[in-house]
Order: C-alpha cells, then sequence, then structure tokens
C-alpha cells in the first residue's frame, strides 16, 4: 500500500477514536463549543485529505457531515438526538469506507448518497443563526423523522487510541430512536494523535508530537520482543552454567549481561503497553446505543483508564469487556418505571474501575441494578443436572454466581437482540483463563452486580515457580501461585479426608489437595504412602475465589520465562497454558491451574465439603503468626495480617545510601532495619538476605532476619511486657516463650510521618507550557514527584488545542516570552473560558521586570514566578490543591 495512503489511514483511525466518545459528550451537552469545534476539525481534517489522494465516495460522506457539524458550530442548528444519530451514522459510513480502503487499496464504490442527502438536508434547513434554545424547536423539527436510526452496536472497535485521563469520566445516556444493525469496524494499530493540518494552532501541536514520537509498525515491536524473549533463553542458561562458580571469568561480563538484558527486557515492554482506556474507547457508544434499545437511561463511569498493559493482553480483553458492559445494560439495569418505584434514580450506573494490584491488573465492571437471583440460578443449575438439591443449600454464593459462566447458562426469563441465549459468559471465561487470568462474579439482590476480572501486566515473558512431579519438570506462572507449604513427616497427619478427598487444615482453612502426577497420569506414589523419610510438598494455587493444594514431588525456584505456544496435539487437553525452555535447556510445559482444577470437579464435590467444614468452623479466636529467626537462635514473631510480602535480597543489591541500608524494590527505594538488640555472633553475613516486608498505602519498610521459621495460628496474649525497644511483649507460640515485635516503632524509624495522611494530587492536573524542552522535562520530573499529574506541550497554541480537546486541567504553569501567541494572550484567552475559571495559571519565566509583573497581573495570572524555584512552584500549587479539595468538600 502507498506510504502516504498508509499515513492517511492511520491518522485517520486515529482522530475517529476519540469521535464516538466526543459526539455522545456532545450529545451530553449541547452548548460546548469547544466539543463541536474538536468533532467539526476531526471530520474536516479527513475530509481534506480525501480530496488531496482523490477519494471521492468518502470525500462526499465526510463533506456532508462537515456542513452538519458547521450549522451546529455556527449556532445556526440545535445538537438534537435525531441530528446526532444522523452523523454517527455518517461516521459509520467513514469507518465502513476506511476498512474497504485499507482492505483492497482502492476506495469502496459503496453508494452512500441517500444518507449525504439526508446529511444536506439537514443542513439546507438550518437558514439562520440559533439566538437561544425556545427558538430551535421550530427549526429543527423536520429533521428528527422517525426513520432516522441510530447505528447499532459494533462487534469490535473503531480505533483505540482516544486520550486517556487518570479521574472518572462520566458519559450520560439519553433516549434517541432505536439502532439497526452495522459492519465490524476495525482496529487500528498506531498511536500518535494527530490533529487538523489546516488550522495553525494544530500544526504547532502536530510538530512538537514529531519532536518527541515516531510511529513504528506493531509487527516491528512484536518481532523485537520475541528476539528479547530468546536473548532472556539465553541469559538464564548463561546464569545456569555460571551458578556454583563465582571464580570463573566469565562471572562478570554473565552478570552485567543479566543487568542489560532486564533493562532490555523492561524498555521493550513499555513499547508494547498500552493504556486500559484504548479498549474502552468504543464503551460509551455501546452504552448510548444499548439505551436506544433497551428504552433505559444509563450512564458509564470510568476510572483507572490510564492503568497500562502488554498490548496482547489489551487485544484478548477487548471483547469480554464488550460483553460484560452489554449484559450489565440488559440484564443488570432496570427500566427508570421500575427503578423509580424501588427507590433508586432513574439513570442506572454501570462503573469501570481498572488498577494494578501486584503484578497484575484488576478489572472491576460494578452496576447498581437489580441483582442476580440466587434462588434463580440455583433452579436452573439444578434443572440443567450441574448440582444436585442436597447440594444447594450448602453452596456458598460464590460457587453459586460461578455457575453463571457455565456453557448455555442463561437466567433470563426472554431473549432479546442484545443477550438471553445462554451463550457469552462461558466465553468471556474461557478468554479470560486462556491468558492466565481469573474472573469473579458477585452479586445483590436490588443492589447490583460486581463482576472482578484479574489479568497479568503481559504474556510473553513471565516469573514461573519450577517444579517436579513424576520425575517431570514443570512450570506454573506465579500468577496463580499463593504460598508454599512443606510438611516434615510427622506434620503428614494434618492431611485428613473428607468425601474420599484429601484436605489439609492450613491456619484453621480446609484446603483440597490433589496430586499432580495423578492428574497428569504421570507414574510417582503417592507420597503419604511412602517411607517416612520424606517432606511433603504443596504448592498453593488460586483460581477466582477457590484455593487448591498441588502436591509435587520437587520444588525448585522461581525463574523469568518465555511463552510459547503449546502444540497442536496438546492445546485441547485443558491442562497446559504454554511450554517454555528453562535455563538447563530443558523443555517444559506450563501448567494450567485453572484447567486442573476443572479437571478434578472444580468447586462442587470437595470444595463444597471444604465450604461446609469452615463455616461450621470452631469458633476460636487465634491470629496467624510468623516466626522468624534472629541473632542468635533468637526467635521472634510477628502478626501475618501486617505482613506485605517475604523477600530475599542479594546482599549485592543491597545499598547505603545517607548511612542507611535500601535496596530497589518495585520502581522504588526500600529502606532496610536490623531487628535490635539482637546478638549477632561472628559477624557472618546472609546471602541472600531474607526480609520482611510491611507495607502501607505507598510506603513501605524491609526488616532483615536470620531466617523466617513457620507461620503458627495461636491466641495471641502477652504474658510478660518488654522494656526492649521494638518489642511488645512475650507470648506464648507454639509452647514456646516468643518475643513479639513492635511493628509501629520499625515502621516509624524507618519512615517518621508514616502515619500522615497521604494527599492523593493523582487528580490535580497541571499543564506545563515552554518551548524549552529541557526545562518542560524539569519542571515535569519535579511536580511528578510531588505528586502532581502533569502534561507538557511547547507552545501556547499547542495548550489551546489540548485544553480545546479537554479544559480538565486545575493548573496551567506557562512561560510568557513564546512564539506565535505569548504567554499574556494566552492567560487572557483562557480567562475568557467559562469553563476554566476555576482554573489556577502560574507565569514561570526568565524576567524578572517590574513591567512584565503588572503586565502578567493585568493579563490575569495568579501568580508570577521566576525560573526555577521548584519549591516555590509546587508549594504554590499546594495551595491551589488545598483550596480545590476544600471547595469540592463545601460543595458536597
Amino acid at each position: 500500500m502507498d506510504d502516504i495512503l498508509q499515513e492517511f489511514l492511520a491518522e485517520s483511525w486515529e482522530n475517529l477514536g476519540q469521535l464516538d466518545s466526543e459526539i455522545v459528550e456532545l450529545e451530553k451537552d449541547p452548548q460546548n463549543a469547544e466539543l463541536i469545534a474538536s468533532i467539526f476539525r476531526t471530520i474536516h481534517t479527513i475530509k481534506g485529505t480525501c480530496g488531496f489522494l482523490g477519494l471521492t465516495n468518502l470525500g462526499a460522506v465526510a463533506h456532508s457531515a462537515e456542513n452538519v457539524l458547521g450549522k451546529m458550530r455556527e449556532r445556526m442548528m440545535e445538537v438534537s438526538p435525531g441530528a446526532i444519530s444522523l452523523v454517527l451514522e455518517a461516521v459509520d459510513s467513514i469507518k465502513e469506507l476506511l476498512q474497504g480502503l485499507e482492505a483492497t487499496g482502492e476506495e469502496p464504490n459503496t453508494d452512500h448518497s441517500t444518507l449525504t442527502g439526508m446529511l444536506d438536508d439537514l443542513a439546507n434547513l438550518a437558514t439562520a443563526p440559533v439566538a437561544d434554545t425556545t427558538a430551535a424547536p421550530e427549526a429543527v423539527a423536520p429533521t428528527e423523522p422517525a426513520e432516522i436510526s441510530a447505528p447499532a452496536v459494533a462487534a469490535t472497535s473503531p480505533a483505540e487510541s482516544a486520550p486517556v485521563e487518570s479521574e472518572p469520566v462520566t458519559q450520560p445516556v439519553a433516549d434517541a430512536p432505536s439502532s439497526e444493525a452495522r459492519t465490524p469496524e476495525p482496529t487500528p494499530a498506531t498511536t500518535e494523535v494527530v490533529a487538523d493540518a489546516t488550522d495553525d494552532g494544530a500544526k504547532a501541536a502536530k510538530v512538537s508530537v514529531a519532536d518527541l514520537s515516531i510511529r513504528v509498525n506493531v509487527n516491528v515491536v512484536d518481532s523485537l520482543m520475541n528476539l528479547v524473549g530468546e536473548l532472556v533463553l539465553t541469559r538464564n542458561q548463561l546464569l545456569q552454567l555460571a551458578r556454583g562458580d563465582e571464580e570463573s571469568k566469565y562471572a562478570a561480563p554473565i552478570t552485567h549481561l543479566n543487568r542489560v538484558t532486564t533493562d532490555l527486557q523492561e524498555g521493550v515492554m513499555k513499547t508494547r503497553m498500552q493504556p486500559i482506556g484504548n479498549a474502552w474507547n468504543k464503551l460509551p457508544r455501546l452504552v448510548r446505543d444499548l439505551s436506544q434499545v433497551t428504552h433505559k437511561h444509563i450512564e458509564l463511569v470510568m476510572t483507572g483508564a490510564e492503568t497500562e498493559l502488554d498490548r496482547t493482553v489489551l487485544d484478548a480483553i477487548k471483547d469480554p469487556l464488550t460483553h460484560m458492559v452489554r449484559n450489565s445494560a440488559d440484564h443488570g439495569i432496570e427500566t427508570p418505571e421500575i427503578r423509580k418505584a424501588n427507590g433508586k434514580p432513574e439513570s442506572g450506573t454501570i462503573h469501570l474501575n481498572a488498577y494494578h494490584e501486584g503484578g497484575h491488573v484488576i478489572i472491576e465492571i460494578q452496576d447498581d441494578g437489580a441483582g442476580i437471583s440466587r434462588e434463580r440460578v440455583l433452579k436452573k443449575a439444578i434443572s440443567q443436572g450441574l448440582i444436585n438439591e442436597a447440594d444447594a443449600d450448602t453452596m456458598t454464593d460464590s460457587h453459586v454466581f460461578s455457575m453463571i459462566f457455565q456453557p448455555g447458562f442463561s437466567t433470563a426469563e426472554q431473549v432479546s437482540s442484545i443477550s438471553g441465549r445462554g451463550v457469552g459468559m462461558d466465553v468471556v471465561r474461557t478468554q479470560i483463563e486462556k491468558i492466565g487470568g481469573t474472573v469473579d462474579l458477585n452479586s445483590k439482590m436490588g443492589k447490583g452486580t460486581t463482576v472482578r476480572i484479574k489479568i497479568p501486566l503481559t504474556l510473553a515473558i513471565v516469573s514461573a515457580l519450577v517444579l517436579e512431579s513424576g520425575g517431570q519438570p514443570f512450570a506454573i506462572p506465579q500468577l496463580g501461585v499463593v504460598e508454599l507449604v512443606r510438611l516434615s513427616a510427622e506434620d503428614r497427619t494434618k492431611i485428613e479426608t473428607i468425601h474420599d478427598k484429601k484436605v489439609f487444615r492450613l491456619r484453621d482453612r480446609l484446603l483440597p489437595l490433589v496430586h499432580l502426577n495423578e492428574v497428569l497420569q504421570l507414574e510417582e506414589e503417592s507420597l503419604e504412602d511412602d517411607d517416612d523419610l520424606h517432606d511433603t510438598n504443596i504448592v498453593v494455587v488460586q483460581v477466582g475465589e477457590d484455593q487448591f493444594g498441588l502436591i509435587v514431588s520437587r520444588i525448585f525456584d522461581t525463574e523469568e520465562i518465555v511463552v510459547k505456544p503449546v502444540g497442536r496435539l496438546l492445546k485441547n487437553i485443558g491442562l497446559y497454558q504454554g511450554t517454555t525452555i528453562l535455563g538447563d535447556g530443558r523443555v517444559v510445559m506450563i501448567l494450567d491451574v485453572g484447567g486442573i482444577f476443572n479437571q478434578c470437579g472444580g468447586s462442587s464435590s470437595h470444595s463444597q465439603a471444604v465450604a461446609e467444614d469452615n463455616n461450621s468452623g470452631t469458633g476460636r479466636e487465634t491470629i496467624s503468626m510468623l516466626l522468624f529467626g534472629v541473632g542468635d537462635n533468637e526467635t521472634m514473631a510477628v502478626p501475618l495480617s501486617l505482613v506485605a510480602r517475604l523477600e530475599e535480597f542479594p546482599l549485592e543489591s543491597i545499598e547505603l545510601n545517607g548511612g542507611r541500608k535500601v535496596v530497589q524494590y518495585r520502581d522504588n527505594l526500600l529502606p532496610l532495619l536490623s531487628v535490635e538488640g539482637a546478638g549477632y555472633g561472628g559477624g557472618e553475613t546472609i546471602d541472600p538476605q531474607p526480609v520482611v516486608v510491611f507495607s502501607e498505602n505507598s510506603r513501605s519498610m524491609g526488616l532483615m532476619v536470620n531466617e523466617i521459621k513457620d507461620i503458627i495460628d495461636e491466641q495471641l496474649v502477652i504474658r510478660m511486657q518488654s522494656d526492649r525497644p521494638g518489642i511488645l511483649g512475650t507470648a506464648i507460640i507454639g509452647k514456646n516463650a516468643i518475643d513479639v515485635i513492635d511493628t509501629q516503632y520499625y515502621v516509624m524509624r524507618s519512615t517518621p510521618n508514616w502515619f500522615a495522611k497521604v494527599e492523593d494530587k493523582k487528580s490535580f492536573r497541571v499543564l506545563v507550557v515552554d518551548d524549552s524542552m529541557f526545562f518542560r522535562q524539569l519542571v515535569a520530573t519535579a511536580l511528578e514527584t510531588a505528586g502532581y499529574s502533569v502534561a507538557t506541550c511547547d507552545s501556547c497554541v499547542a495548550a489551546v488545542e489540548i485544553l480545546e480537546r479537554n479544559a480538565n486541567f486545575q493548573a496551567i504553569v506557562t512561560d510568557l516570552d513564546l512564539p506565535m501567541m505569548d504567554g499574556f494572550e494566552f492567560c487572557e484567552w483562557v480567562k475568557e473560558q467559562s469553563n476554566m475559571q476555576e482554573t489556577c495559571i502560574l507565569a514561570m519565566t526568565s524576567s524578572n521586570s517590574s513591567a512584565d509583573q503588572t503586565r502578567a497581573t493585568e493579563a490575569g495570572f495568579d501568580q508570577f514566578l521566576v525560573k526555577f524555584n521548584s519549591h516555590e512552584l509546587i508549594s504554590c500549587l499546594d495551595e491551589q490543591f488545598a483550596r480545590t479539595k476544600h471547595s469540592a468538600g463545601v460543595n458536597a
């Protein structure tokens, strides 16, 4: 395909990516001139380029849509649901033509004369400016005939590159005419934003983007990722060869290669990371169209759109997300009449939320609808033979609602054009589990339903636990591993049998056990039937809300692995996620714990017995205590609930900073402390160093210990107080007198303001305008370190373009001496915008003349600052942030 045509397609898809959301937002806020101007410029850009490339059909549709939008922009036509629906139909036709052009390299010869005629007629009806809202209906009434229908929900996303915001975005949906089915929409593969080339401001914005970014074909990135994966495998093999031979002349270069490979891997991974908001672009339009079909009022609220994950994972979750949002709109949200009768607002809400948790991404889809009836689900499950009536009363809610993910299962009373055929939710679970994720559903009658998805950040390179069963090695992604348990021969009596199933009482909770060799049909004797010389190794894994233990022969270590697809002969077995090559060159299978769980009966059978036993309980008020060794054979304890993680750090990774020990940990520095008063004889160091990590919000600290000994459930009663710093007192734990450490003492020593309230400044957005890239980066770094969310641009013209698209900035920091539009003119423009009256604007310049200060005050600047005192700037923004919070509290 011609390079110019390829560039046109890429830019058109990027611009169209945000168009659906903007048009739906315009329907909510018809008087938003900036929004109308942004939509107009997008269509105008496409139309202008069509003329240059000779794309007559595409140009005709864009031209007719532009005429209507132009009348809206000039206030000669009111923004009405009928007009919006017609513009959306034009957008769908543009996408259809672009799809055909992309597939064949030639413009489709599709007849759109009826659509362009309707658009032209609508534009011709507007002959005089709309003076006010009372005069508009007569002028536009003829534009809303019954046959103008809204486009229906597309199966796939048209474009995935709209700007992403960190704060909640609410998309209300109003009633409009019913919709009809249309063509699937294509998915673009690039992420640069390009504005109207005919607009001077857009030209400046485009130049600034070009200076800072390049467009790379995704195939190139994927190929690079594959090469990095092979490099990781080679690195692992070299590390395996060098292990245990520290005197080798290859040890130093291999260590350096390890660091470089890790940095390269992280860098390439970042190129594939995209905000999850790219998968959400089509949802406002989807919900808007669904509301027309179902005659409901629905608001879509999206938070955490900036949460990033791998592009391949993003592609895998688009369809499941679409299906679950569609289900919430059709099954979850009630009609306005029913909601009003039940004391609810007439408008229902669907809330999408995404955030990072550990090495995973959590996505929640929550609605405030009618909820799901437990009784109806049970009745349907019994009728389909999924469970028997005897088990129904003892099943937990989570197990009941998990039935919804069974193939062919539906509680819908009638089949609609949207859902109700019993297909979809099983496909959702299959898709999520295929990428190593889990999906759970919880619901309360009358309150609503929440679906929680947990997925890995990436599929290419993952951390995995290597183990052995039946004489063969296997790998399990750490995403699903909860903990490791080793039972000595004496402790095997803790393994019990319930309904012919093995269970283990782990911290007063029964854990179902599965022999991995039996599931995989490998020849190996059960360890319980062996002699008394062997320990029993249990890998505790998580599937949804359920946990079970895999009994294996040996547990080795964690290793970063490159996931390769399963061979054709094995892909239907359902027990393997993929395959990989270990550092020693062995090819091993990657286990699918979800598939193993389902193969063993899932949450029915013995899991029900476990739940029944857990619910009966013994009622003992015990807590789990972590026991660890310090000093010369001294054992101490801490409540396990206070512990965030247990880590081991190589001594070479521990650094001295300002006289205190720190280690680089999860993109931050973790302060390390030793237990006070513990005598250490001989001065021997421990490598790797065991560390107990305590965390709260964004704060963490680590306590260095000798070894992690055990976890014991006991009633915590301090029998003897202690005067020793850092010790609460002595308790009897496991029939021994053990000191319990004072966690507060150590966290306060590491971070004196540990318990101070952490202000969440991410919602306070600052726009920095300066033509020096160095200075922009300097200011952005200082403000981001202080917790603020920062965007930058190189001119006031580009800043105007940004603010026209999205004026949701709480503060602007700008230089005064800038080309095309200086800071004074820019400030005056900002102060004229009705939707930016509360925005704080600061002048920051190298000039300190009294004339500039006087002119800055007259222009409307809130403060005049001289470059560059970061403390002064942050102090000014902190004051504005405090005022904003106070104002929000008063208004609430």
